[in-house]
């Protein structure tokens, strides 16, 4: 409805437009419409194109997936140009398209961001995450999954200046090494959800020093952190009375002795205790659930 109303507006006179743009227009009626409708409401006419280049300059929220992944990198550009006061950036999964130097301005003039999303850009480099550090005090959640440039000098840069850091991603950044991770945790101690999934690197030392570093843990990623053994999820459990959900899939070395300590808090996990294992198993074979009696 608001879509036709906007584009019936150019042939009525005392139309949308002669509300007031700033208090009016921009934060309660174009903040509803998708980005993408928003940018072809520019070929409307000068003044359409006007009031839309004053809202991208005071839109709190970029997410790349509402207009699609390939932005051309001059578009991309263009619609944030003025910005400086975006608080949430997603441009997860741009690695056809974004580079440090469509990045960097756009980290460089906004100060107030406090989420960032770069899942899977993987031509950046350590310079983003540097930037990100300096430019951005504020930051609350980050995500660089996949993100193999990420190195331990650039986390030891976030680690110093984004010490409010609550959410971080680092799934997949296999440079990392349990030395940065401990640095990270050490610095930045009020996180409540870490990923360290996929990652042969990160082991027990790294695990352990998040566990007494950060008490307000809620979630943790292992999944697939193969050097991971029993000890670490056992000081894990003493030192995280917070903890909510753990995932350890694929970590060989872990086994139900040391979660079941977690398991007893109902600490969602991602791996079935070994008797409901072996049901499932049983069943896949002889194609139904055998009786069993679990209170002999």
């Amino acid at each position: 409805a608001l879509w036709c109303l906007m584009m019936s507006v150019t042939s009525t006179r005392g139309c949308l437009l002669d509300l007031p743009w700033e208090d009016i227009l921009v934060p309660h009626i174009l903040c509803h419409l998708p980005l993408q409708q928003l940018l072809s409401l520019q070929r409307v006419s000068k003044s359409f194109q006007s009031l839309i280049q004053l809202y991208l300059a005071n839109m709190r929220c970029f997410d790349s997936s509402q207009i699609g992944p390939a932005i051309p990198r001059a578009a991309f550009v263009n619609l944030l140009k003025d910005n400086e006061v975006l608080q949430q950036l997603s441009l997860q999964n741009c690695s056809d398209w974004l580079t440090d130097q469509e990045l960097l301005p756009v980290i460089g003039q906004n100060h107030h961001l406090h989420q960032i999303q770069l899942k899977g850009c993987a031509q950046l480099s350590r310079h983003a995450l540097v930037a990100i550090s300096l430019s951005c005090p504020n930051l609350r959640q980050l995500s660089l999954a996949h993100c193999e440039w990420v190195d331990s000098l650039s986390l030891r840069s976030l680690a110093d200046h984004c010490k409010a850091l609550e959410v971080v991603d680092l799934t997949a950044c296999r440079q990392l090494k349990d030395e940065a991770i401990c640095y990270l945790v050490q610095k930045c101690s009020r996180l409540k959800s870490l990923s360290l999934a996929v990652n042969a690197n990160v082991g027990d030392v790294a695990v352990e020093e998040t566990a007494k570093c950060c008490p307000e843990l809620e979630h943790l990623d292992l999944t697939g952190c193969l050097r991971v053994k029993n000890d670490s999820i056992r000081v894990l459990a003493e030192y995280c009375p917070k903890l909510r959900s753990l995932k350890v899939k694929h970590c060989h070395n872990v086994a139900e002795s040391s979660l079941s300590i977690l398991r007893s808090r109902g600490v969602e996990l991602d791996v079935e205790p070994p008797l409901q294992r072996a049901l499932v198993l049983l069943q896949d074979v002889v194609g139904f659930a055998p009786f069993i009696n679990l209170q002999i």
